[in-house]
């Protein structure tokens, strides 16, 4: 049974309540740099990575998106960003889910020409945000060294926000990261219903 606060006892919960936020902001750092995880099973990894993405185009910051799988079809959400090409650097290089492939030295070679790109980006500090989407897939395969990643993302600039996204994300990946969202998937339409992919949805 919920209790109902009068007017008057609200206001002083709500007064108490901002006294404690405004001193935890006031103990807290201006400006940190964070790693960003965005793993599990349900989807939506990408898709809030990119909203990540959104904002930080929007407060004017240099922005690069490297795709670890996607890359096989043009994403649209690289012809939307394209509108921002002045701050906006995009680069899909992977060549599709490795069971399209089935070569795992073609898959390894396409992780590590992405993986180049993604280094020369996130030691740059012109850029304010890199989005390494699906990486966390080639490092779960072991398409790339997770200790070479990790060393890398040691040596970013103090204020760069690195996102890396897909599911599997390795324990010590998830050990450094200043945050990590887990989607859990309740419902698919694909597995549930046989529903291909819908534009707009999910490509």
């Amino acid at each position: 049974m919920s209790i109902v606060l009068t007017d008057d006892e609200y206001k002083r919960k709500m007064q108490r309540r901002k006294e404690i936020q405004d001193q935890r902001l006031a103990s807290m750092k201006n400006d940190k740099g964070l790693i960003v995880v965005h793993t599990g099973n349900g989807k939506g990894k990408t898709t809030a990575a990119l909203g990540m993405v959104i904002r930080s185009l929007g407060h004017g910051y240099k922005v690069a998106i490297v795709q670890f799988i996607k890359g096989a079809w043009q994403p649209a959400e690289k012809e939307v960003l394209e509108k921002w090409s002045d701050q906006l650097e995009f680069y899909a290089m992977g060549e599709g889910f490795t069971w399209e492939t089935q070569d795992r030295e073609r898959d390894i070679l396409a992780a590590t020409k992405a993986w180049d790109k993604a280094k020369d980006f996130i030691l740059n500090s012109e850029y304010k945000l890199i989005l390494l989407d699906e990486i966390n897939i080639a490092l779960k395969l072991d398409y790339l060294n997770i200790e070479e990643v990790l060393k890398i993302l040691e040596q970013k600039p103090e204020d760069t926000h690195v996102i890396l996204t897909g599911r599997g994300a390795k324990s010590e990946l998830i050990e450094m990261a200043d945050l990590v969202t887990e989607m859990k998937l309740i419902k698919h339409p694909f597995k549930e219903q046989g529903i291909k992919a819908q534009a707009g949805i999910e490509f």
